[in-house]
């Protein structure tokens, strides 16, 4: 017997289970409903951070710290998968999605949080382990550990073409928005480089929770005395929160006196409300309703001048939020189900109508940046004949001497000036009211007569507004 084989074996060491970091088990289980399901991280992480709660494995850092998480990965997707891509040996379409989105969770904590690179591999090997299995985390383990080896200025100086050389598809790596929506929304701000920069680096960050206080139920001052509350920057009823935090444990939202309203979309509803008119002021409509912000402010302003309000939806599950949000409103108001292009009531019914069509959304991809992979060229086509139709139904619902006030959550120039102008083309008896004026306090509004709200410029989405004068 030789010498080798008299030698007693190492015992093998005994397997040690995954450690189920529930922040990070969380945030993963956010990235793949949003993947699978199509689903908005908006509806889908708070009731994952409810039952976290719920179940005493979360507090308030580790519910930050998972939004943090969630959201950061998804606005920074782009760039983080041209990072992936250069540190595999395969198409990044073959890499199956659940570990792509345990990849894209782990360079998000090399890259864009604070996280010590230790912890952050380590956590995101333990996070593989946990949901992909040991063998899929080794992978994990070689590609962030390719990611670690540089910061993040490092890595998009290799992957990202230069600017000299491809203007868009730098900023779409840069910024981490997709190509045709840079070019989309450069066209639509105009300007130079500065501009359209400020503008992607507005879409990536945090937005502040804004609360509107609706009047005649609540006020501003009653909201002020929140941690961390101070007043909007344009509207006479927003507040922000600055530290972000619960709004549902505010009493004033939780019994509905106030709500969670960006000020963009406030500052829409206000100017509309402020318009002159030509003759009475006592019938006002919302066309397009769901799922209730701007239809509650407009039923407290409306309740405010003895008007009602008709607010109108075309899905019931959306008109129940409507009603939801108008219930307990001071004045006089009713809920339809109806579709917008087919009304039920009479034309030239109303002295004030407000139709916030469907859109493509590239306005509000602060608050969900997973609109911008799931958005495509061709849904503006999709969009575009229901947007008509609504504005001419607006136009048709209006008296002589009424106005209306078109909305939508996008700057793209498809879905606002194209639409305004081709249905004016064709409506001789509607002409463009001046709507700047009607919001002095807020600064570059645009060219006019419409106007064009900017995150980078107003802290707001990106809403625009046309209001439209019925003249016979």
């Amino acid at each position: 017997m030789s010498e080798q084989s008299r030698r007693p074996r190492k015992p093998a060491k005994p397997y040690r289970r995954p450690h189920r970091d529930p922040v990070r088990i969380l945030a993963f289980d956010a990235l793949r409903a949003v993947d699978e399901r199509d689903a908005y991280a908006n509806l889908v992480l708070p009731p994952l951070l409810r039952k976290a709660r719920e179940k005493g494995d979360f507090d308030g850092r580790d519910a930050a710290l998972a939004t943090e998480l969630v959201y950061g990965t998804l606005r920074r997707q782009g760039t983080y998968d041209a990072i992936i891509a250069s540190c595999v040996d395969r198409p990044l379409r073959e890499v199956d999605p659940p570990v792509l989105d345990v990849l894209s969770l782990g360079v998000h904590q090399l890259l864009g949080t604070r996280i010590p690179t230790h912890a952050a591999v380590s956590a995101s090997v333990e996070l593989g382990r946990a949901v992909l299995g040991d063998g899929r985390a080794k992978f994990v383990n070689a590609v962030l550990r390719k990611v670690a080896q540089d910061d993040l200025d490092g890595w998009l100086a290799k992957v990202a073409p230069s600017y000299d050389e491809d203007p868009e598809d730098h900023l779409a790596v840069v910024h981490s928005h997709p190509r045709w929506v840079v070019s989309a929304l450069w066209d639509s701000l105009g300007g130079g480089r500065a501009g359209i920069e400020d503008l992607l680096a507005a879409d990536n960050e945090r937005p502040e929770v804004t609360l509107v206080a609706r009047p005649g139920r609540s006020g501003r001052e009653e909201l002020l005395r929140e941690d961390a509350a101070v007043p909007g920057r344009w509207s006479p009823y927003a507040v922000r929160l600055t530290e972000g935090g619960e709004p549902g444990a505010i009493a004033a939202v939780r019994e509905g006196r106030a709500g969670v309203q960006d000020e963009g979309s406030q500052l829409v509803a206000l100017a509309l409300a402020s318009a002159p008119l030509d003759g009475p002021d006592e019938k006002w409509l919302d066309g397009c309703a769901g799922p209730g912000g701007k239809a509650a402010l407009l039923g407290a302003l409306a309740a405010e001048r003895g008007a009602v309000l008709l607010a109108a939806e075309k899905q019931p599950h959306r008109a129940g939020l409507v009603a939801n949000a108008l219930d307990g409103n001071p004045g006089p108001w009713q809920v339809v189900t109806a579709d917008g292009t087919r009304p039920p009531w009479r034309p030239g019914t109303f002295d004030r109508v407000l139709v916030d069509v469907p859109c493509t959304g590239l306005g509000a991809l602060r608050r969900r940046p997973e609109a911008r992979w799931r958005r495509r060229p061709e849904d503006l086509e999709n969009f575009a004949p229901l947007q008509r139709a609504l504005l001419r139904t607006a136009l048709d619902s209006v008296r002589v001497g009424g106005v209306v006030g078109y909305a939508t959550c996008s700057p793209h120039l498809a879905e606002t000036r194209a639409v305004v102008d081709d249905v004016l083309k064709q409506r001789s008896h509607s002409e463009l009211v001046d709507a700047r004026p009607l919001l002095s306090q807020v600064p570059a509004l645009g060219d006019g007569p419409d106007i064009q709200l900017w995150p980078h410029l107003h802290g707001t989405d990106a809403m625009y507004l046309a209001l439209i004068r019925r003249t016979g």
